[in-house]
């Protein structure tokens, strides 16, 4: 399988690599998104969610691309969540003027092609729930996935707390979003949130090989399966609409709480947080 050119290619090491494989005759079939930032754990700012996004709608709109991979350079994370430093800036963290997007440009932008997750590490917070976003998910077999959020005084306000109770079980789903302690990829294959376990350093072939059985069927009818099974309305989930409204409030609260502010700082001094409960 041929994998193709960096769209993105320029003088600085860009956010997002954009790549493409497929066979030969057809090998711009599946884009691979890359949150090319292994040095910070792949942790999601502006730069990415700008990279991630512009990538989904540029596959949106090729009908050449028939699916889409998101996955993360390097071994250790496939994406740790926001980037906690910048966040501390006040840096912009959505994708300039596309801030319904979601977080990391993905969780709250849906297309009608397949997305697939590859997890080749790490997969917290925000991390997690572009997993939770995505049709498909592979996973290696150290990776983890958790929603740590409430150790830094905030909540999983990305999409965890209103999916990962429809994806899970709903009482293991509450002991991830309550306790923030993440899951192997093990438990995650047992719980149905991973479709398959891949050898480290393997998941984005086994995620292209699952690309590949989606791609030998007819791209209307996956497209149409695709908005019929997840009740896609003009790229929304009609039912979580009124669960992302009550998250939104319940977020705007947490976030300009003190114990948020706190638990940010303790986190990048590398200490335990001090809470306050306001």
């Amino acid at each position: 399988m041929a994998i193709e050119e960096n769209q993105h290619a320029g003088p600085a090491e860009p956010a997002v690599l954009v790549t493409f494989a497929g066979p030969a005759e057809d090998s711009r079939r599946i884009m691979i998104a890359t949150i090319n930032r292994p040095a910070a754990m792949n942790t999601s700012n502006g730069e990415v969610a700008n990279g991630i996004g512009a990538a989904l709608e540029a596959a949106e709109a090729d009908d050449r691309v028939r699916a889409v991979i998101v996955t993360g350079a390097g071994d250790r994370a496939f994406c740790a969540g926001v980037d906690v430093k910048a966040a501390l800036r006040g840096d912009q963290l959505y994708a300039p003027g596309r801030a319904e997007w979601g977080f990391a440009g993905f969780t709250r932008h849906l297309i009608t092609k397949p997305t697939i997750a590859a997890v080749n590490g790490v997969a917290l917070g925000g991390g997690a729930e572009i997993v939770l976003a995505a049709d498909l998910a592979v996973a290696a077999e150290s990776a983890s996935i958790g929603l740590p959020e409430v150790t830094l005084g905030l909540f999983a306000a990305a999409g965890g707390a209103v999916r990962l109770p429809c994806q899970i079980p709903p009482k293991i789903a509450m002991e991830m979003l309550l306790t923030g302690e993440p899951i192997t990829a093990a438990r995650a294959y047992q719980l149905g949130l991973v479709n398959q376990l891949a050898p480290d350093g393997q998941a984005l072939q086994v995620a292209c090989a699952l690309a590949e059985r989606i791609c030998a069927s007819a791209p209307l009818a996956v497209r149409a399966s695709k908005v019929v099974a997840r009740r896609l309305v003009d790229g929304q989930i009609a039912e979580e609409q009124a669960a992302w409204a009550h998250s939104a409030r319940e977020h705007a609260l947490v976030r300009a709480s003190l114990d948020a502010q706190e638990g940010m700082r303790a986190f990048a001094e590398k200490r335990t947080p001090a809470w306050q409960m306001r």
